[in-house]
């Protein structure tokens, strides 16, 4: 088994169970204790995990500083954000023009459009529109603007003006970190760009896994009650849940 199998087998199973051990991981992959340490370590560097005494536990709530690469979220709970994408993709009726933001949850939801050819897709991500370029027939604009390499894709007020020249049916937005109040980045230039989509789509869907939620950033983007829809996993708190639904927001869990 290749080291990010493996790591992201660890992920599931520490956020089903909450707490494991070291020796329940050692036995259950069959890997020495250097080994598994060598996971956690990068797991631990990317706040997937906490380390707790003989073992590891789903981290607190935190405050994240930085986000992780686009290469370093692949690894991080790709079943749930598979599931993520197919549920958005059924929200799309033909010929709708959609936004999908950056990240690699909402390139789940471009894997899951592969083969069509009636939708106007505008996204901010390099590697969603090399996706959809390639496997789809859809229409599809890139907005340009500020170059972020670590996450592949445009930031900045250039992208967000462009945006203002367009009419979206449905806005897939992504978020680093979620909870009660709202999404939240530590980077100021995305801010823009997720609250000019806001403004110019007639339905605001976020697209986050459970395991962003709690976290806060530097800044907020966008409020909760900016959004129609919620998709994310069935990992997520009760008490995240009945927020949800108390805001009158609908959620679906996939």
């Amino acid at each position: 088994m290749l080291p990010i199998e493996r790591q992201q087998q660890i992920l599931a199973m520490v956020t089903e169970k909450g707490v494991i051990s070291l020796m329940e991981l050692m036995e259950c992959f069959q890997v020495s204790h250097m080994t598994i340490r060598r996971d956690i370590q990068k797991l631990e560097s990317l706040n997937a995990i906490a380390i707790v005494s003989g073992g590891i536990a789903l981290p607190e709530r935190q405050r994240l500083l930085a986000e992780p690469s686009h290469q370093d979220k692949t690894v991080m709970y790709p079943h749930e954000k598979e599931a993520i994408g197919r549920a958005a993709a059924q929200l799309i009726p033909m010929n709708s023009s959609i936004y999908l933001d950056a990240g690699t949850t909402t390139l789940a939801l471009a894997h899951a459009l592969a083969g069509r050819d009636d939708l106007l897709v505008v996204t901010n991500d390099f590697v969603i529109a090399a996706f959809i370029t390639e496997h789809t027939r859809c229409q599809m604009v890139h907005t340009g603007g500020t170059l972020c390499r670590e996450n592949r894709s445009c930031v900045g007020t250039l992208a967000a003006a462009m945006l203002q020249n367009l009419f979206i049916d449905i806005a897939f937005i992504s978020a680093a970190c979620w909870n009660e109040r709202g999404i939240s980045t530590p980077h100021e230039d995305k801010v823009a760009v997720k609250q000019a989509v806001a403004k110019i789509s007639s339905r605001r869907v976020l697209l986050a896994d459970a395991s962003k939620y709690g976290k806060i950033a530097n800044y907020l983007a966008l409020p909760l009650s900016a959004f129609d829809s919620i998709i994310s996993d069935e990992h997520l708190p009760a008490t995240a849940i009945a927020h949800i639904h108390d805001r009158g927001i609908e959620l679906h869990q996939a």
